[in-house]
Parts: C-alpha cells; sequence; structure tokens
C-alpha cells in the first residue's frame, strides 16, 4: 500500500519546486506535452503523486528523466504551477536518492556547503602548487596524471554504484522481471540516447536547444579524449593541437550561450534557475576557455612566465571533476540516457 506524505513538498521545495500544489487539475499540461499519450498523463501524473507524497512512486519513475523542459507546460498553466520546474525539481530528489554519498541532496539544498567545497577544492589546489614550488612542468605532469585518476575513481567509485541503485529503485525493487537476452538488445537505446539525447526532439520548440546540446556533448567528450588520452598540453602533434583548439572553442562558445540565455531568462527553462544550473555551465564554460588559453600560451611561449593560468584552468578542472560531475548537474546527461535504456527494459 502507497504510503501519502503531505509534507512531502516541503522537501521538494529544497530542489527547486515552485507552487506546485496550486495545480487544481485542469489537464492544460498533458494537453500541450508531446510526452503525453492516451495511456499516459504527462505531466499531471508526476504532479499528482508529489502532491501526495507517494516517495516510492517517485523513486521507482523514469518519467522526471523522459521529460526535456520545453516549458510548454508551465507557459500555459492558469494557476503558474510551474509543472516544468517540478519535473526539474524532481530530477534533483531522484539524483541525490541515487547517490550513495549523500552529498548530491546536501549540495542541492545547502549553498553555503557548496560554495565551501568549492573553496577547500581550491586551498588544495594552491596547497600543491606551494609543494612543488609552483614548477610548471610538475604541475601539468601531476594535473594531467589527477585527471585521469579522477575519472576512474569518480567513475567506479560514485557514478556507476549510483545507476546501479537506480536500477534497483526502478527495476528491480517494483518487481519488473528482464530477460538477460532484452538487457544486451536493448543497449543501443543507451548508446544513441547517451550521445544524441534524441528524445529532445518529440519537444516541438526543442530543435535548436537540441542541436546544441548535441554539439556540446561530442564538444566535451572530444575536449575530454584530447586532453585526457592525446595528453593535448604537452602533444607536439599539430594535427592534435588543432582538434583541441577546435573542440575547446566549441565548447566555450555553444556554454556562453547557455550561460547568457540563463542571464536573459527569455526561456521558460531560463527563469527558475538554480545555482546547482549556474555551476553547470559557468564552470563547463570556463573548462573550454582555461583549456584553450592554456594551449594558446603554450605555443606562444608565455606558459611560463603566466603560471597563474595554468593554476585556474587547473582549479576549474579539480572542481568540475570532484564537485559538479559526481554531485552536480553533470549527472543528470548519465541518468536520463540510463532511464531511457531502463524504459526500454520495462516496455
Amino acid at each position: 500500500m502507497a504510503k501519502i506524505n503531505p509534507s512531502f513538498g516541503k522537501e521538494l521545495k529544497k530542489y527547486g519546486a515552485i507552487n506546485f500544489n496550486a495545480c487544481y487539475n485542469c489537464g492544460n499540461c498533458t494537453a500541450v506535452c508531446s510526452l503525453s499519450t492516451e495511456d499516459v498523463s504527462f505531466p499531471r501524473e508526476m504532479v499528482r503523486v508529489s502532491t501526495l507524497g507517494l516517495e516510492d512512486e517517485i523513486q521507482s519513475s523514469l518519467k522526471p528523466w523522459e521529460c526535456y523542459y520545453c516549458g510548454e507546460c508551465s507557459t500555459h498553466c492558469p494557476q503558474e504551477a510551474n509543472p516544468g520546474e517540478l519535473m526539474m525539481s524532481l530530477r534533483r530528489y531522484l539524483t541525490a536518492k541515487y547517490d550513495w554519498t549523500g552529498l548530491s541532496g546536501l549540495m542541492y539544498k545547502s549553498l553555503p556547503l557548496t560554495i565551501s567545497a568549492f573553496v577547500l577544492s581550491l586551498i588544495g589546489v594552491l596547497y600543491f602548487a606551494f609543494s612543488v614550488n609552483f614548477d610548471l612542468e610538475k604541475m601539468v605532469h601531476w594535473g594531467h596524471l589527477f585527471e585521469m585518476i579522477a575519472i576512474g575513481t569518480v567513475g567506479f567509485v560514485i557514478l556507476l554504484p549510483n545507476v546501479a541503485r537506480m536500477w534497483w529503485l526502478t527495476i528491480l525493487k517494483p518487481g519488473t522481471k528482464v530477460p538477460f537476452k532484452k538487457y544486451v538488445s536493448s543497449i543501443g537505446e543507451l548508446i544513441v540516447h547517451m550521445f544524441t539525447q534524441k528524445r529532445a526532439l518529440g519537444c516541438d520548440d526543442n530543435q535548436l536547444r537540441w542541436f546544441e546540446h548535441f554539439i556540446m556533448v561530442i564538444g566535451y567528450l572530444s575536449l575530454l579524449f584530447t586532453t585526457v588520452f592525446l595528453n593535448w598540453f604537452s602533444s607536439e602533434y599539430l594535427i592534435v593541437t588543432l582538434f583541441g583548439y577546435l573542440v575547446s572553442t566549441i565548447v566555450f562558445v555553444v556554454t556562453f550561450d547557455f550561460v547568457l540565455s540563463r542571464i536573459k531568462k527569455k526561456k521558460q527553462i531560463s527563469k527558475h534557475s538554480q545555482p546547482s544550473d549556474w555551476f553547470f555551465v559557468i564552470w563547463l564554460f570556463l573548462m573550454g576557455l582555461s583549456a584553450f588559453m592554456v594551449r594558446l600560451f603554450i605555443d606562444l611561449d608565455l606558459l611560463e612566465s603566466n603560471k597563474w593560468l595554468y593554476l585556474v584552468h587547473l582549479t576549474v578542472l579539480v572542481q568540475w571533476a570532484l564537485i559538479i560531475v559526481p554531485f552536480g548537474k553533470w549527472t543528470h546527461f548519465l541518468y536520463r540516457s540510463f532511464a531511457m535504456y531502463f524504459a526500454k527494459l520495462k516496455a
């Protein structure tokens, strides 16, 4: 039997939910949502379970991840209940529930704690720089080594167990029986969504935003590959250098547009940005910009006399790898991809 928890709304508001209790079930959001079908009342169903506080039902649901927040539901809501923002808040809430460390939830709900984490990571980078006497060669070497170790550690120690918890909550705990061969035959769904996020194309006004996200994902993964596996900062191959310039430019140009959009607040998705939204786009922008500038200073033979620039890049990298990737909005990219895969398994 489902347990109703009327006070759940207070908890959900800590994740950014706005006025969703004002919903009087008119159905406008369902009428305009491209995800609605004859069998699924979307997003009205999630508004209902959130109002009732049916936490088990929310935690077992994949529906919040199917929403790409085009904002149509919030725009057409006569009560200004912001169902689109509710779906965004549910994704933050679910991220916290998947995270075995509990840090995601704490950082989503506490801005001072998040800022403290950024400050501590900055202090750590400065301590490291002092320990090697600001030797540029050593800083670049250990920075590259950190990047490789961080990817493996965060992936296997934090993100993989979190995906396993997501699998438990959405597939195993509800009692869904899936043959092993379907796990294998449906793996393409995971790969396609991870690289293309193609579900967003179903939203009527999401085409440009989908294209920007697609370019950003490809650019980010390419920059990661270039800096980690091709060791861009130490590479002497022209093709690697030019490719690095290209992908870093793509990352900071696209993310600059995202930052600008959030500042202007013209679109529904940008009207109620939470700190986690800002941190994600700003730090991704800084990643691309600082990487571009470091390589440029290397090629101009100016980095040795401007070590501060590499320290800025290293600080951004450490904060990105240790805070934003495992505990921030970056995880939405991962969980959304697996949600589409799990939805395929449950179909």
